[in-house]
């Protein structure tokens, strides 16, 4: 009956909640909305606000390792933050400028493309790797690929920080000791750093101090200094002072009351007070040329900083993570952020440690943050021109040895030969060759080293025994001359060939000219491919041309599968392949039965089989 509403449309309910469902997956910010409440809120204020405290001073810092005006920082913290915080998989990880990649930022335009060129083209050039990491990044998301970075060793990372804590360091001791940066500018980071130290001691003995030296050094030792008084006093009294905000803050005003920067010490200068606007990056394809392996590169560690941290802080709040959805957020955080004057970033260690401290509840915390660092910009950013740069170095040198996990580092030091050699190989070429390569050269010795060891496959002979047991064989056991069982143990691909062809080879020269049939026991070889397949079908082939029979038991349904695709199941012949079953060695049982009956009374003097007179038995049960 029609009672004159409007018809509902009940087909479109679940579509509705379909895209909406879709659209928190997509954006968790929003789904953590759902169940919002004033004292979330009150949680994310207060941690957003402190981390803010910390981001100001640090985005200052990370931008001026690579040249470029600090302004240019702290569009990064608004805009990376913010965009990344809506879209991250943690609640805590808040994203934005790092040492790390500003690092390896300084090493990509180390390049002579760059060398010499004006501010604003290495701006652009900061700008377009953005860009052309976020593109990276996020198609590693569209290809599902970001859980592959659980392959690249965590001695790779831990080597990585350890290069780029002493890059760091030895590039801000120039600021902090007020030295002039000497040294072609397209040189290499060790020919500069030399030429800087070289240079600089040589005007020292001619002329005493540059002026304003004095005050320089004064003020990069004082802030470091007052930094860790400030940490101890927080440890102590268990405050929350933001310690380098506090001591730049405090730096600033000494060099403006003192009027120092007219003395020879350098301050960061003026920062417009305004807030980044959009404009598009500037593609040149001479720079995505020159600058393509370093976007694969920073982009591959910018994903390992983020992910590696996300895990960190989920493993103390068991929170779920979705590591495709943290690889979104950060392609989509750094393409945003290209278009609006901000370079590449990641998941900040510091901060988000300090965020997750703070009592932050949901992503809400990293846009709070963002929000508190653009009010900043717009009432201080008068007074930041009186920042010295020395300040900024004194809280990068602590940073680079901050980033260094002294336990982390002792212990893969301490585990195998093959941590301590990616340790100490990714550290090398960070300092040597060049720090945003250094990741894929420890990943590339990564696998050179681990294939060789994931090739080895183990052959171990097993034997039959006058209490019905099959067991591993020892050195006392009668050899047989009718039955051979093996048991081979390994992942069966290309790297594993060698191992095999060896293993196969001793099979058959024990065959000799009595043995009849050769149980090959495949319950823990793993991963079969052509390659290794193709020697394992040789060998029967070879068997059957000598009149042995070749029975394969423990065969699990991968392995099976591609047996049957290849035809070797055809091969073998009715009965001699022996599937893994549910109850463990039920299959190995089969096939030493079936080994018997083919063998009947043709078996060994020393077989269990014969009863206590010498004849063959037939009640014979074999346990494992």
């Amino acid at each position: 009956m029609n009672d004159g509403s409007p018809p509902q449309n009940t087909e479109s309910v679940p579509v509705l909640a379909a895209v909406r469902e879709a659209i928190f997956r997509v954006v968790p910010a929003f789904d953590s909305l759902r169940h919002y409440s004033l004292r979330t809120f009150r949680a994310d204020l207060i941690a957003g606000l402190t981390v803010a405290a910390v981001a100001v001073p640090q985005s200052m810092a990370y931008a001026s390792i690579f040249g470029v005006p600090v302004q240019f920082g702290l569009y990064t913290a608004m805009v990376m933050t913010a965009v990344g915080a809506v879209f991250d998989s943690s609640k805590q990880l808040i994203n934005g400028p790092t040492n790390a990649i500003s690092i390896a930022l300084f090493s990509a335009l180390a390049a002579p493309i760059f060398a010499g060129v004006p501010t604003e083209q290495r701006v652009a050039a900061a700008v377009l790797l953005a860009l052309m990491v976020g593109v990276i990044q996020t198609g590693i998301t569209v290809l599902r690929l970001g859980d592959l970075t659980r392959y690249i060793s965590h001695a790779v990372i831990v080597g990585f920080t350890v290069g780029a804590a002493v890059l760091l360091l030895l590039d801000q001791l120039k600021n902090l000791l007020g030295i002039p940066a000497a040294g072609a500018p397209d040189a290499h980071f060790l020919k500069r750093f030399w030429a800087t130290v070289h240079d600089g001691w040589a005007v020292f003995r001619s002329q005493g101090p540059t002026p304003g030296q004095g005050w320089t050094v004064a003020l990069g030792i004082g802030t470091i200094l007052l930094v860790l008084a400030l940490r101890w006093l927080n440890g102590r009294l268990r405050i929350r002072v933001p310690e380098f905000l506090v001591a730049v803050i405090i730096t600033a005003l000494v060099v403006c009351a003192l009027d120092l920067a007219h003395q020879g010490v350098r301050v960061v200068g003026v920062i417009p007070r305004m807030l980044p606007s959009w404009e598009l990056p500037q593609v040149h394809w001479t720079w995505v040329r020159e600058l393509g392996g370093s976007a694969l590169a920073i982009a591959l560690l910018g994903l390992l900083e983020a992910i590696a941290m996300a895990k960190a802080i989920a493993a103390r709040t068991g929170q779920k993570l979705d590591i495709n959805q943290q690889c979104l957020s950060e392609g989509i955080a750094n393409i945003a952020g290209s278009f609006f004057q901000c370079f590449p970033g990641s998941g900040s260690l510091t901060r988000s440690a300090i965020n997750h401290q703070a009592g932050a509840a949901t992503q809400w915390s990293g846009v709070i943050s963002a929000a508190a660092v653009a009010a900043t910009v717009l009432v201080f950013a008068p007074l930041a021109r009186y920042i010295p740069r020395a300040a900024l170095a004194g809280i990068l040198i602590l940073s680079a040895w901050r980033m260094v996990d002294r336990k982390q580092l002792l212990y893969h030091m301490r585990a195998t030969r093959f941590d301590a050699g990616i340790v100490i190989a990714t550290a090398l070429s960070a300092i040597v060759i060049s720090v945003e390569f250094c990741i894929m050269i420890g990943t590339f010795l990564s696998f050179v080293f681990y294939v060789p060891r994931a090739a080895r496959v183990h052959l171990t002979q097993l034997t039959v025994t006058p209490e019905r047991v099959i067991r591993e064989r020892v050195a006392e056991d009668p050899d047989c001359s009718r039955l051979l069982i093996y048991n081979l143990e390994g992942e069966l691909f290309f790297g594993s060939v060698p191992d095999l062809d060896e293993h196969l080879s001793l099979i058959a020269e024990r065959v000799g000219e009595t043995v009849r049939v050769v149980v090959l026991r495949l319950k823990r070889a793993r991963n079969p491919d052509a390659a290794c397949l193709g020697l394992l079908d040789d060998f029967i082939r070879s068997m059957m041309a000598r009149g042995v029979t070749v029975l394969l038991c423990g065969v699990r349904h991968d392995m099976a599968k591609v047996i049957h695709n290849v035809g070797l199941e055809a091969r073998l012949g009715p009965q001699r392949l022996f599937r893994e079953v549910s109850s463990p060695w039920s299959s190995t049982l089969d096939a030493v039965r079936h080994a018997y009956e083919l063998l009947g009374k043709d078996v060994c003097e020393t077989c269990p089989q014969r009863n206590e007179r010498g004849e063959p038995r037939g009640d014979w049960y074999y346990m494992i």
